[in-house]
């Protein structure tokens, strides 16, 4: 054998052994990275993995794949995800969706690792970290907030002699009355669409009696704090203070406020960003957010928004909760804010001086503390859609106020009706 062929079976063997090496060095490397599932919504879902970079840069053994979903159609995709086991490890879900999958079985419980993480409960609004804890247990926590209150006219109320935003449904009931008095035929005091049943759900939490009872096995519609709720809301439309119409039948809601067609609307955190971007700069110093009155001063809303979830069958958790721990600093959500308007649901986060500063914001602050979640059942979304229908027909002047609570508790009860008996079977064992 020369040796110039012997020189070449050595390079050859060589490379042999270096290709080898390479090829269990990147095997070595791929088993080493964790990819974690993440199905976001709507807005969110473009712009969070702009957020991703950094976290894979510090977490080197994580990679997150984003898919985004529309918001149409992501409560029935991760259903048919959850039936066909093949549920992502983390997901953006509706804070009034989480008992549903928490009925199913579907999420994990985080309260361990919450409990040595900087995820701090103490930080976050009470009420909105409450639309997680489900039988004692946390299953998601808050990623970003939504409550409603009040946008008004400032100019509107000072021509009428209304020189304050209301605290109260008597100061209220008083301001919509002068600026009805003050306006022409085709102008009203308050827009409430009738296809939203937000402004009459907040009515409704400002209540001492709860919206269901017994545990969530009946409707509680006919007590005396839910009849005065939707009374207050009724009276609205019978006194002329509101049009009775939907959203649909407006041209353009932010238009038809800047003519000044209606002075209160109530509304969430995103229509800030509307407004300043779709009113003439004239008006742009005559509008203002204010808290929600209530019966006999500020007054509770709605505990809304989106939380994070980790699914129980999720074979990456830990990478999963290293992710939700992530995206909940307080300097995240800030970037994340900056991103998408969404207002962060950490105080922590609400020292930020820009944030602080500003004053359209300061009001949905100052409600935060004062939101309550709603009824923590799997059917709460099917009884809210017919307490709006009932509301309406309440609203139109086609049931009085105790005809209306008497249907919405008996249609409650109907959809309700399963529950009981899963319940009673369970109770027999």
């Amino acid at each position: 054998m020369s040796l110039r062929g012997s020189a070449r079976r050595v390079v050859a063997a060589l490379a042999l052994v270096l290709l080898a090496c390479l090829a269990s060095a990147c095997s070595r490397q791929a088993s080493d990275v964790t990819t974690v599932r993440f199905w976001a919504m709507g807005r969110e879902g473009e712009v969070v993995t702009a957020l991703l970079p950094e976290f894979e840069r510090t977490h080197p053994t994580v990679r997150v794949v984003v898919q985004q979903l529309p918001w149409t159609a992501a409560h029935e995709k991760l259903l048919t995800a959850f039936a066909g086991d093949s549920t992502p490890d983390i997901a953006q879900l509706g804070n009034t969706w989480i008992p549903e999958f928490v009925a199913l079985g579907a999420l994990a419980p985080l309260d361990a690792a919450i409990a040595k993480s900087s995820v701090d409960p103490a930080d976050y609004f009470p009420g909105i970290w409450n639309t997680n804890i489900v039988g004692g247990r946390a299953f998601g926590v808050p990623w970003y907030v939504d409550t409603r209150l009040l946008f008004y006219r400032r100019d509107i109320l000072d021509a009428a002699g209304i020189h304050a935003a209301p605290t109260s449904w008597p100061e209220w009931t008083r301001a919509l009355a002068a600026i009805k008095a003050h306006a022409a035929p085709d102008r009203y005091a308050i827009l409430l669409p009738l296809n939203e049943v937000e402004p009459l759900l907040a009515l409704a939490l400002q209540q001492d009696d709860p919206l269901l009872r017994d545990g969530g096995r009946y409707g509680n519609f006919e007590s005396a704090g839910f009849r005065r709720a939707l009374s207050f809301y009724v009276d609205m439309f019978r006194q002329g203070f509101a049009p009775p119409v939907t959203s649909s039948q407006l041209s353009n809601v932010w238009n038809e406020f800047g003519r000044g067609t209606f002075a209160f609307y109530i509304s969430g955190p995103w229509n800030i960003g509307e407004f300043e971007r779709r009113l003439p700069a004239a008006l742009q110093g005559a509008w203002a957010t204010a808290p929600l009155p209530g019966p006999d001063g500020p007054g509770a809303s709605t505990a809304g928004g989106s939380s994070l979830v980790v699914f129980e069958k999720s074979p990456a958790k830990d990478a999963a909760w290293q992710l939700v721990e992530y995206l909940s600093r307080p300097d995240v959500e800030l970037r994340f804010r900056e991103m998408t308007g969404d207002l962060p649901p950490r105080r922590s986060a609400w020292r930020d001086p820009a944030l602080a500063a500003d004053a359209h914001a300061r009001a949905f602050r100052e409600q935060l503390e004062r939101v309550k979640p709603t009824p923590k059942v799997p059917e709460w979304e099917r009884i809210a859609d017919e307490m709006r229908n009932v509301a309406e027909r309440a609203a139109r002047g086609e049931w009085t106020v105790d005809e209306a609570a008497r249907e919405l508790d008996a249609r409650a009860n109907r959809i309700l009706e399963k529950r009981r008996w899963m319940l009673a079977r369970m109770a027999r064992g």
